[in-house]
This record gives structure tokens, C-alpha cells and sequence, in this order.
């Protein structure tokens, strides 16, 4: 007599497994991240719009938010999202110089993609802002995670 194996222990199995990657990543960290992005993206919006119906140009607008937006971005990541300690104002210089500096470099991916999309290609400014928001929201993440905020500071 041949034994079938117990669907459900497999079942089981495969439940524990979906819900430990859905634990990795939906915790605390990320859903905090994603509030602090979404009050970050208000800052930057709001400054953008701000700036821009104030004359200023669409890239020129887009920068001065962007200096808003990073320097509240930093205060919120650091104390909330992942709640990182600096031994000495060295260390505290060190995160905010790479912080600053992973943001310059997504600054210059959305810089290049509204000059494309909107510039040259004609699409709507805030549909592609908000599209290169997302994309951006996503690069800032990885970069504070793996480079300025790891735990092995």
C-alpha cells in the first residue's frame, strides 16, 4: 500500500514561507519609510509647485524643492525610519554627506527624466513627476538601507 503524501503539512509549508517574505519586507522599517516618503513627496511637490508659479523654470523649480524636500528626508530617515545613532559629529557629517549624496545622484535621474519626458517629449509635468517619484522613492530606499543607515555603523 502506497502512502500519499499530506497536502496539507505542504500547504502549511508553503503559508509559513508567502508570510516570511511578506514579513521581510512589510515591517515596520518599510511602512515608516513609505509614510516618510509620502510626507517627503508633499514637501517636494508642494515646493515644486510653489517655486514654479513663482516663475521659477521647471528645472530650476524642481532642484530648489528637491534641497527642501532632501533636508526633511533626512531628519524623518534618520530619526524615525531607521532610527540611526551617530557616535560623534564626525559619524553625523559621514551619513549626512552620503545621504546628500545618494539623493544628488536620483536628483540627476529625475532631472534627466522630466528634461525628456517633458522638455522634449511634450507629456505633462506632474504625471511624470509623479511617475519618476515612485521610481525615485524606491533608488532612495535602497541606498539608505545598504550605504547610510546600515546597522553596521
Amino acid at each position: 500500500m502506497d502512502k500519499k503524501p499530506d497536502k496539507s503539512i505542504d500547504e502549511k509549508a508553503n503559508k509559513l514561507r508567502i508570510i516570511n517574505i511578506i514579513k521581510k519586507f512589510i515591517n515596520r522599517e518599510t511602512i515608516a519609510y513609505g509614510i516618510a516618503g509620502v510626507m517627503t513627496t508633499l514637501v517636494n511637490f508642494i515646493s515644486y509647485e510653489t517655486f514654479f508659479r513663482l516663475g521659477l523654470s521647471n528645472l530650476n523649480a524642481n532642484a530648489l524643492a528637491w534641497v527642501i524636500a532632501v533636508s526633511f528626508a533626512y531628519i524623518v530617515n534618520k530619526i524615525n525610519v531607521f532610527k540611526a545613532k551617530s557616535k560623534d559629529i564626525k559619524d553625523e557629517i559621514s551619513k549626512l554627506v552620503k545621504f546628500f549624496g545618494a539623493r544628488l545622484v536620483t536628483l540627476g535621474v529625475e532631472q534627466v527624466g522630466m528634461y525628456l519626458f517633458i522638455e522634449r517629449l511634450g507629456y505633462h509635468r506632474l504625471l511624470v513627476k509623479a511617475a519618476l517619484t515612485g521610481f525615485v522613492i524606491v533608488l532612495n530606499y535602497i541606498f539608505s538601507k545598504l550605504f547610510i543607515f546600515n546597522k553596521k555603523d
